[in-house]
Protein backbone atom coordinates (compact mmCIF):
# COMPACT_ATOMS: atom_id res chain seq x y z
CA UNK A 1 0.00 0.00 0.00
CA UNK A 2 0.90 3.18 -0.91
CA UNK A 3 1.08 5.61 2.64
CA UNK A 4 0.20 9.10 2.53
CA UNK A 5 2.22 12.34 2.11
CA UNK A 6 4.09 10.61 -0.82
CA UNK A 7 5.61 12.96 -3.70
CA UNK A 8 3.14 14.12 -5.85
CA UNK A 9 0.84 14.03 -3.07
CA UNK A 10 2.07 16.71 -0.35
CA UNK A 11 3.95 19.71 -0.94
CA UNK A 12 7.07 19.91 1.24
CA UNK A 13 7.02 22.93 3.91
CA UNK A 14 9.02 25.45 3.48
CA UNK A 15 11.56 25.58 6.51
CA UNK A 16 11.50 28.41 8.68
CA UNK A 17 14.55 31.16 8.61
CA UNK A 18 15.74 30.51 12.00
CA UNK A 19 16.83 33.83 14.03
CA UNK A 20 19.19 33.95 16.55
CA UNK A 21 17.79 37.53 19.30
CA UNK A 22 20.03 38.56 22.05
CA UNK A 23 19.30 40.82 24.89
CA UNK A 24 20.70 41.92 28.68
CA UNK A 25 17.43 41.76 30.22
CA UNK A 26 16.42 38.60 32.92
CA UNK A 27 13.62 36.45 31.73
CA UNK A 28 11.12 37.22 34.55
CA UNK A 29 12.06 40.82 34.72
CA UNK A 30 9.49 43.59 33.30
CA UNK A 31 11.58 44.34 29.81
CA UNK A 32 11.29 41.00 28.75
CA UNK A 33 8.09 39.82 29.97
CA UNK A 34 6.30 42.76 29.16
CA UNK A 35 7.78 43.96 26.02
CA UNK A 36 10.49 41.36 24.41
CA UNK A 37 8.09 38.54 24.51
CA UNK A 38 4.87 40.05 23.25
CA UNK A 39 7.44 42.00 20.44
CA UNK A 40 8.53 38.37 19.64
CA UNK A 41 5.58 37.06 19.26
CA UNK A 42 4.34 39.40 16.75
CA UNK A 43 7.16 38.82 14.35
CA UNK A 44 6.28 35.85 14.56
CA UNK A 45 2.75 36.08 13.87
CA UNK A 46 3.06 38.72 10.92
CA UNK A 47 5.67 36.14 9.13
CA UNK A 48 2.59 33.70 9.52
CA UNK A 49 5.23 31.06 10.37
CA UNK A 50 8.04 32.16 8.08
CA UNK A 51 10.31 33.42 10.83
CA UNK A 52 11.63 31.79 13.72
CA UNK A 53 12.88 33.31 16.97
CA UNK A 54 15.72 31.70 19.37
CA UNK A 55 15.41 34.14 22.07
CA UNK A 56 19.17 34.39 24.34
CA UNK A 57 18.50 36.31 27.75
CA UNK A 58 20.44 37.83 30.38
CA UNK A 59 23.62 38.05 28.32
CA UNK A 60 23.80 34.66 27.10
CA UNK A 61 24.47 35.35 23.74
CA UNK A 62 26.47 38.49 24.06
CA UNK A 63 26.71 41.06 27.06
CA UNK A 64 24.86 44.06 27.05
CA UNK A 65 27.77 46.28 25.66
CA UNK A 66 28.72 44.31 23.29
CA UNK A 67 25.00 43.49 21.82
CA UNK A 68 25.91 46.28 19.16
CA UNK A 69 29.10 44.55 17.92
CA UNK A 70 27.57 41.10 18.39
CA UNK A 71 24.60 41.89 15.36
CA UNK A 72 27.48 43.72 13.42
CA UNK A 73 29.44 40.75 13.60
CA UNK A 74 26.67 38.13 12.83
CA UNK A 75 26.72 36.56 16.75
CA UNK A 76 23.51 37.80 16.63
CA UNK A 77 20.91 38.42 14.14
CA UNK A 78 19.25 40.90 16.27
CA UNK A 79 18.92 41.98 19.46
CA UNK A 80 18.15 45.16 21.69
CA UNK A 81 20.51 47.45 21.91
CA UNK A 82 21.28 50.39 24.75
CA UNK A 83 23.31 52.93 23.10
CA UNK A 84 23.96 54.43 26.30
CA UNK A 85 26.68 52.37 26.46
CA UNK A 86 28.49 53.68 23.57
CA UNK A 87 29.13 57.24 24.28
CA UNK A 88 30.09 59.45 20.95
CA UNK A 89 29.04 56.54 18.72
CA UNK A 90 25.17 58.23 17.90
CA UNK A 91 25.83 61.66 18.84
CA UNK A 92 23.09 63.73 17.15
CA UNK A 93 20.62 61.33 18.64
CA UNK A 94 21.61 61.93 22.55
CA UNK A 95 19.20 65.30 21.71
CA UNK A 96 16.44 63.02 23.26
CA UNK A 97 18.88 62.04 26.55
CA UNK A 98 19.38 66.31 27.77
CA UNK A 99 18.57 66.75 30.87
CA UNK A 100 15.05 67.27 31.64
CA UNK A 101 13.27 66.88 28.48
CA UNK A 102 9.63 67.10 28.95
CA UNK A 103 8.56 64.10 26.95
CA UNK A 104 4.48 63.13 27.99
CA UNK A 105 5.56 60.00 27.43
CA UNK A 106 7.99 57.24 26.79
CA UNK A 107 5.55 56.10 24.33
CA UNK A 108 5.78 60.11 22.72
CA UNK A 109 9.30 60.30 22.84
CA UNK A 110 10.02 56.84 21.06
CA UNK A 111 7.72 58.47 18.22
CA UNK A 112 9.31 61.26 18.07
CA UNK A 113 12.77 59.58 18.01
CA UNK A 114 12.14 57.36 15.19
CA UNK A 115 10.73 60.80 13.64
CA UNK A 116 14.20 62.31 13.84
CA UNK A 117 15.46 59.88 12.47
CA UNK A 118 13.68 59.99 9.43
CA UNK A 119 13.90 63.59 8.67
CA UNK A 120 17.45 63.73 9.50
CA UNK A 121 20.06 61.74 7.53
CA UNK A 122 23.22 62.55 9.17
CA UNK A 123 21.50 60.84 12.43
CA UNK A 124 20.49 58.01 10.46
CA UNK A 125 23.64 57.52 9.30
CA UNK A 126 25.17 57.23 12.54
CA UNK A 127 22.92 53.98 13.29
CA UNK A 128 22.85 52.36 9.65
CA UNK A 129 26.26 52.54 8.53
CA UNK A 130 26.78 49.34 11.25
CA UNK A 131 23.10 47.99 11.78
CA UNK A 132 19.39 47.84 10.31
CA UNK A 133 17.38 49.57 12.34
CA UNK A 134 14.11 47.98 12.76
CA UNK A 135 12.77 49.92 15.55
CA UNK A 136 14.10 52.75 18.35
CA UNK A 137 12.94 53.44 21.15
CA UNK A 138 13.12 56.04 25.18
CA UNK A 139 13.24 55.68 28.20
CA UNK A 140 10.52 57.37 30.94
CA UNK A 141 12.76 59.74 33.20
CA UNK A 142 15.28 58.38 35.36
CA UNK A 143 14.98 58.69 39.27
CA UNK A 144 17.97 58.44 41.54
CA UNK A 145 18.41 55.93 44.46
CA UNK A 146 21.28 55.73 46.65
CA UNK A 147 22.72 53.78 49.45
CA UNK A 148 22.66 56.59 51.57
CA UNK A 149 20.94 57.30 54.80
CA UNK A 150 18.56 59.29 53.55
CA UNK A 151 17.44 60.47 49.49
CA UNK A 152 19.35 63.35 48.27
CA UNK A 153 17.02 66.27 48.86
CA UNK A 154 19.40 69.26 47.54
CA UNK A 155 22.64 69.82 44.72
CA UNK A 156 24.58 69.68 48.33
CA UNK A 157 23.91 66.25 49.10
CA UNK A 158 24.91 65.35 45.04
CA UNK A 159 28.48 66.17 46.00
CA UNK A 160 31.21 63.61 45.83
CA UNK A 161 28.71 60.66 45.04
CA UNK A 162 29.60 57.67 43.05
CA UNK A 163 26.60 57.60 40.87
CA UNK A 164 26.18 55.30 37.97
CA UNK A 165 25.23 57.17 34.96
CA UNK A 166 25.08 56.11 31.34
CA UNK A 167 27.33 57.63 28.67
CA UNK A 168 26.66 61.21 26.97
CA UNK A 169 24.43 63.63 28.10
CA UNK A 170 23.68 61.94 31.77
CA UNK A 171 27.15 61.53 32.25
CA UNK A 172 27.98 65.14 32.33
CA UNK A 173 24.76 66.12 33.88
CA UNK A 174 25.84 64.06 36.81
CA UNK A 175 29.18 65.71 36.79
CA UNK A 176 27.89 69.34 37.00
CA UNK A 177 25.01 67.96 39.97
CA UNK A 178 28.61 67.50 41.47
CA UNK A 179 28.56 63.54 41.73
CA UNK A 180 31.50 61.35 40.42
CA UNK A 181 30.02 59.63 37.17
CA UNK A 182 30.51 55.49 37.36
CA UNK A 183 30.08 53.60 34.49
CA UNK A 184 28.40 50.05 34.81
CA UNK A 185 26.63 47.53 33.00
CA UNK A 186 22.77 47.49 34.19
CA UNK A 187 23.55 43.70 35.31
CA UNK A 188 26.40 44.54 37.10
CA UNK A 189 25.03 47.31 39.41
CA UNK A 190 23.75 45.26 41.97
CA UNK A 191 26.76 43.74 42.68
CA UNK A 192 28.05 47.37 42.42
CA UNK A 193 25.66 48.96 44.69
CA UNK A 194 26.28 45.97 47.52
CA UNK A 195 30.32 46.15 47.25
CA UNK A 196 29.85 50.36 47.87
CA UNK A 197 31.73 50.69 44.16
CA UNK A 198 29.28 53.17 43.82
CA UNK A 199 26.99 55.26 46.18
CA UNK A 200 23.91 54.96 44.01
CA UNK A 201 22.69 55.29 39.89
CA UNK A 202 19.90 57.46 37.98
CA UNK A 203 17.36 54.41 36.60
CA UNK A 204 13.95 53.93 35.40
CA UNK A 205 11.39 51.87 37.50
CA UNK A 206 11.04 48.45 35.38
CA UNK A 207 14.93 47.97 35.87
CA UNK A 208 14.33 48.85 39.49
CA UNK A 209 12.42 46.14 40.00
CA UNK A 210 14.02 43.82 37.04
CA UNK A 211 17.51 43.87 38.81
CA UNK A 212 16.39 44.21 42.16
CA UNK A 213 18.64 47.18 43.34
CA UNK A 214 15.96 48.02 45.34
CA UNK A 215 17.32 45.90 47.61
CA UNK A 216 20.78 47.59 48.21
CA UNK A 217 19.36 51.06 47.37
CA UNK A 218 16.58 52.00 49.46
CA UNK A 219 16.87 56.05 49.48
CA UNK A 220 14.94 57.26 46.24
CA UNK A 221 14.85 60.95 45.15
CA UNK A 222 11.89 61.35 42.43
CA UNK A 223 12.81 63.78 39.89
CA UNK A 224 12.26 63.41 35.59
CA UNK A 225 16.47 63.70 35.67
CA UNK A 226 16.59 62.31 31.72
CA UNK A 227 15.58 59.74 29.17
CA UNK A 228 17.77 57.30 27.35
CA UNK A 229 17.59 55.67 24.16
CA UNK A 230 17.59 52.11 22.51
CA UNK A 231 17.08 49.89 19.37
CA UNK A 232 16.05 46.83 17.83
CA UNK A 233 19.09 46.36 15.65
CA UNK A 234 19.27 44.00 12.76
CA UNK A 235 23.04 42.79 11.10
CA UNK A 236 22.69 43.67 7.40
CA UNK A 237 23.49 40.20 5.74
CA UNK A 238 20.42 38.69 7.77
CA UNK A 239 18.07 41.73 6.99
CA UNK A 240 19.46 41.15 3.19
CA UNK A 241 18.63 37.50 2.80
CA UNK A 242 15.19 38.39 4.13
CA UNK A 243 12.49 37.79 1.06
CA UNK A 244 11.09 41.49 0.10
CA UNK A 245 7.31 40.09 1.96
CA UNK A 246 9.55 38.95 5.33
CA UNK A 247 11.25 42.52 5.62
CA UNK A 248 7.66 44.25 4.74
CA UNK A 249 6.31 41.64 7.42
CA UNK A 250 8.96 42.91 9.99
CA UNK A 251 8.26 46.47 9.21
CA UNK A 252 4.55 46.29 9.98
CA UNK A 253 5.86 45.66 13.78
CA UNK A 254 8.80 48.04 13.44
CA UNK A 255 8.75 51.95 12.55
CA UNK A 256 6.85 54.49 14.76
CA UNK A 257 4.34 51.56 15.85
CA UNK A 258 6.83 48.96 17.25
CA UNK A 259 8.61 52.18 19.13
CA UNK A 260 5.60 53.24 20.61
CA UNK A 261 4.85 49.30 21.43
CA UNK A 262 8.74 49.30 23.02
CA UNK A 263 8.77 53.17 24.98
CA UNK A 264 4.93 52.13 26.07
CA UNK A 265 4.87 48.65 26.96
CA UNK A 266 8.90 48.69 28.51
CA UNK A 267 8.89 51.82 30.17
CA UNK A 268 5.16 54.03 30.66
CA UNK A 269 3.45 50.91 32.04
CA UNK A 270 5.62 50.31 34.16
CA UNK A 271 6.29 53.22 36.38
CA UNK A 272 3.36 52.33 38.53
CA UNK A 273 3.12 49.01 38.15
CA UNK A 274 6.76 48.08 39.40
CA UNK A 275 6.82 50.69 42.14
CA UNK A 276 3.72 49.31 43.53
CA UNK A 277 5.24 45.38 42.94
CA UNK A 278 8.23 46.75 45.09
CA UNK A 279 6.25 48.31 47.88
CA UNK A 280 3.94 45.61 48.37
CA UNK A 281 6.49 43.89 50.50
CA UNK A 282 5.26 45.74 53.82
CA UNK A 283 8.41 45.00 55.37
CA UNK A 284 10.44 45.90 52.55
CA UNK A 285 8.23 49.31 52.19
CA UNK A 286 8.67 50.39 55.44
CA UNK A 287 12.67 50.74 55.07
CA UNK A 288 12.23 52.50 51.90
CA UNK A 289 12.39 56.08 52.07
CA UNK A 290 11.04 58.33 49.06
CA UNK A 291 11.62 61.89 48.75
CA UNK A 292 10.01 63.99 45.76
CA UNK A 293 12.58 66.59 44.80
CA UNK A 294 10.59 69.84 45.16
CA UNK A 295 10.10 72.58 42.10
CA UNK A 296 12.08 74.70 44.15
CA UNK A 297 14.89 72.66 44.34
CA UNK A 298 14.51 71.00 41.23
CA UNK A 299 14.75 74.47 39.41
CA UNK A 300 18.43 74.79 40.66
CA UNK A 301 19.27 71.86 39.58
CA UNK A 302 17.84 72.65 35.70
CA UNK A 303 19.87 75.64 35.96
CA UNK A 304 23.14 74.47 36.31
CA UNK A 305 22.78 70.54 34.82
CA UNK A 306 19.97 70.76 32.13
CA UNK A 307 20.27 74.18 29.78
CA UNK A 308 24.33 75.05 29.68
CA UNK A 309 24.24 70.92 28.70
CA UNK A 310 21.33 71.58 25.91
CA UNK A 311 23.79 74.67 24.91
CA UNK A 312 26.91 72.82 25.22
CA UNK A 313 25.71 69.73 22.84
CA UNK A 314 24.51 72.06 20.39
CA UNK A 315 28.10 74.34 20.36
CA UNK A 316 29.90 70.75 20.20
CA UNK A 317 28.05 69.35 17.34
CA UNK A 318 28.01 72.21 15.26
CA UNK A 319 32.08 72.19 15.79
CA UNK A 320 31.84 68.71 14.78
CA UNK A 321 30.15 69.88 11.47
CA UNK A 322 26.62 69.48 11.77
CA UNK A 323 24.99 72.27 11.74
CA UNK A 324 21.38 71.17 11.55
CA UNK A 325 21.93 70.44 15.28
CA UNK A 326 20.04 73.44 16.90
CA UNK A 327 17.39 72.41 14.41
CA UNK A 328 16.96 69.34 15.84
CA UNK A 329 16.84 70.18 18.75
CA UNK A 330 13.79 72.64 18.15
CA UNK A 331 12.69 69.81 15.96
CA UNK A 332 12.08 67.60 19.22
CA UNK A 333 10.82 70.87 21.19
CA UNK A 334 8.08 71.20 18.31
CA UNK A 335 6.96 67.48 18.11
CA UNK A 336 6.47 67.39 21.50
CA UNK A 337 3.88 69.42 21.08
CA UNK A 338 2.35 68.00 18.48
CA UNK A 339 2.83 64.24 19.26
CA UNK A 340 0.28 62.38 20.95
CA UNK A 341 1.28 61.13 23.96
CA UNK A 342 -0.22 57.63 23.30
CA UNK A 343 -2.31 56.23 20.33
CA UNK A 344 -3.28 53.20 19.65
CA UNK A 345 -1.74 50.71 17.79
CA UNK A 346 -2.31 48.03 15.10
CA UNK A 347 -2.63 43.93 15.87
CA UNK A 348 -0.89 41.98 17.36
CA UNK A 349 1.06 45.40 18.89
CA UNK A 350 -1.97 46.63 21.09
Amino acid sequence: LIGCGGAGEQEEEEEAIKLLYGDQNPEGGWAVEEAAKPWLAAIEEVTEGAVEIEPYWAQTLAAGPDLWEAVEAGTADFAWCFHGYWAGMTPLADVVSLPFMPFESAEQAAAILWTIYEEYPNLAGDFDGDNKILLMWCSSPYILITTTAEPVKTLEDMSGLKIRATGGPPTTQTQLLGAIPQTVGMPGTYEALQKGEIDGMFVPWEALYSFKQYEQAKSWTILPAHAVYFTQAMNWDTWNSLPSEVQDQFMTVGGEDGSRFWGRNMFDTSQAACRDAILADAELAAEIQEYVLPQEELDRWVEIAGQPIWDDWVAEMEGEGFDEAQDILDRVLELIDEVPATKTLPSPLE
